[in-house]
């Protein structure tokens, strides 16, 4: 299952049922896990691990030194976990020392052509990014995430938990969850309701999160007043308190 053509290093460790394509090149320090399939013409170097049962297409670059002046070569990890599915032409760098020291890829992720995933980002799991969407460093995607066709975001920003912004969004601040944001700057548009309809959030849940937008962005409340408020109305609907822990741990500021 692996190609002649394909350039394995001798320390690269490759789990059962791999597949790799012609013209790939894997490097010293890379681990793929069992069952991923590497499409021809793969690029996938640095300490990267990858998990089991990925998909990873024609011509991305996966492990590769961090776009940073700061980067020094050191000891920096990727590190993809299972499932995910990643299309043609997407970069993935390492860590950098002024961060954790690594980039790191959830499980169960949809990746759209030309993606870029900058050093020191955190993706969570069953996030979709489509064609062109592009993480500077340090960016925090949260879990069921969807970022739109050529959606770009500003390094140290947190997109939340099953936000969706829509196609050529500009993210410079943080985007708390539930949202749908869309424009240059990026603003805040509703609750994302049918997506959360189709993982099974109920009337109730949804009626406290528009309750709970409504605080946040309609009320004519200080961000401070607002969320006195919300951790109140999160006593009674749990998932309000997500929005709360989000607000208190925002570093950037929130879109608004």
């Amino acid at each position: 299952m692996i190609h002649p053509t394909a350039i394995i290093d001798p320390g690269a460790r490759i789990g059962a049922n791999v597949s790799i394509g012609a013209y790939s090149i894997i490097g010293a320090q890379v681990e793929i896990g069992d069952n991923t399939w590497v499409g021809p013409h793969v690029v996938i170097t640095g300490h990267t691990r990858i998990g089991r049962d990925n998909r990873i297409y024609q011509f991305s670059s996966l492990g590769e030194v961090p776009q940073d002046k700061k980067y020094a070569g050191e000891d920096t990890r990727l590190e993809i976990g299972d499932r995910n599915t990643v299309r043609e032409y997407c970069t993935f760098n390492l860590g950098t020392a002024q961060d954790a020291g690594v980039t790191r890829i959830g499980n169960d992720n949809w990746i759209m052509a030309y993606v870029h995933i900058a050093h020191d980002c955190q993706v969570g799991n069953h996030t979709t990014f489509a064609n062109n969407a592009q993480l500077a460093g340090h960016v925090h995607i949260d879990d069921w995430a969807i970022l739109g066709g050529y959606t770009g975001v500003h390094q140290f920003c947190r997109v939340g938990a099953h936000v969706m912004t829509a196609v050529g969004t500009v993210v410079l601040q943080d985007i708390p969850p539930y949202l749908m944001a869309a424009g240059n700057t990026a603003q805040p548009y509703g609750i994302n309701v049918e997506g959360l309809k189709r993982r099974g959030f109920t009337s109730e849940s949804l009626s406290a999160l528009k309750r709970a937008y409504r605080t946040l962005y309609k009320s004519g409340l200080m961000l401070e007043e607002a969320k006195a408020k919300l951790v109140e109305d999160a006593k009674t609907a749990p998932d309000v308190r997500l929005f709360v822990d989000f607000l208190e741990n925002s570093k950037r500021g929130i879109i608004r």
